[in-house]
């Protein structure tokens, strides 16, 4: 029977992983996170696993082999919000850990598909797999980029020197169900959904960078285009690397703040509304940008997806109308 590790289980995609894991009969799943924040168990409660071990003791029970044949490893614990300013404990925990899950997992043999980040590009202008594109803003982008760099060393440039997988992927801006807990690092449809259920209006920064207000550009990717090109990689052992994983398409906060409000808007029976529209009645407010943000902001990132569609992967992703929407309506239901 198929045993799969998924650590930051209790997390945003680690616990969509397992569901999509559940949802192939998969479901003799390790589940490795940090409960500290109690409310997390949410996540896990519907999902169907073989057993829970906190992130303190996992690591050096994993490399000491206590858990016999492991097929793979989906390694999505980590520190993820971008604002945090202590380098030595993001260090430790989003280079140091990793390290050593992925030494363990080359001695075992067991394959490793692990969470890198469209951070490691920073202010970049181009967004490939490449050392030329990348230049991180903050230490979260830093702490990624040196696991990536030292993938490539240990295993060469197409991370082909290994004696199992090693695939790493670079979430853009993942957005969808079970990301509550997230707080302030949530997705901006989040936060935008409940404004909107609040105050009947939704934010966005006014101009920056370049940008006119909310014209800001990402890769907003759905969470179930990021589980289904976990488990496409975890169909095709042979394929390794470093990849994107984005939707390929940059579009506006604008644009998602148009998907909220028009989708919550035709649930209460209303017609959709254009952006000029949505401004004028006063739905869209624009806030000054943060100081705190100033040299630190992505204004627009875009995966270039040639290294994941030469891979062979032809994974067809939702644009912003078609899964913000989903997720509102989701979010309509279960918030």
């Amino acid at each position: 029977m198929t045993r799969v590790v998924v650590t930051g289980a209790a997390g945003f995609i680690g616990s969509n992983l397992i569901a999509g894991l559940n949802a192939r009969g998969i479901d003799n799943i390790i589940a490795v996170d940090d409960l500290r924040d109690g409310d997390k168990f949410r996540n896990l409660a519907t999902r169907q696993i073989a057993d829970y071990v906190d992130a303190a003791d996992f690591y050096r029970a994993y490399a000491a082999g206590r858990y016999g044949k492991i097929e793979a490893i989906f390694h999505e614990g980590a520190c993820s919000d971008t604002m945090e300013q202590d380098g030595q404990y993001m260090m430790r925990n989003n280079y140091g850990l990793s390290l050593q899950l992925f030494e363990a997992a080359q001695a075992q043999g067991t394959r490793l598909l692990y969470a890198s980040s469209a951070a490691t590009y920073g202010g970049s202008e181009r967004f490939r797999e490449e050392p030329a594109c990348e230049a991180p803003l903050n230490v979260y982008g830093y702490s990624k980029l040196l696991f990536d760099q030292v993938m490539r060393q240990r295993l060469g440039a197409q991370l082909q020197g290994g004696t199992a997988q090693v695939a790493g992927f670079r979430y853009f801006n993942v957005y969808g169900p079970h990301e509550q807990h997230k707080g302030r690092m949530a997705s901006v449809a989040y936060h935008q959904f409940h404004q909107f259920r609040k105050d009947g209006v939704v934010k966005l920064f006014a101009d920056y960078g370049g940008y006119a207000a909310g014209a800001q550009m990402r890769d907003f990717v759905l969470v179930d285009d990021v589980v289904a090109i976990n488990l496409w990689f975890f169909d095709h052992p042979q394929k390794s690397g470093i990849f994107n994983l984005g939707s390929g398409r940059a579009q506006s906060f604008n644009e998602v703040a148009c998907a909220v409000v028009n989708t919550l808007r035709a649930q209460q029976g209303h017609a959709a509304l254009a952006l000029d529209d949505i401004v004028a009645q006063g739905l869209l407010q624009y806030i000054p940008f943060p100081d705190a943000l100033r040299g630190k902001y992505q204004s627009f990132t875009e995966a270039d997806l040639s290294a994941l569609r030469g891979a062979g992967c032809a994974h067809a992703f939702a644009d912003v109308q078609t899964g913000v929407s989903r997720y509102v309506q989701w979010l309509a239901q279960n918030a």
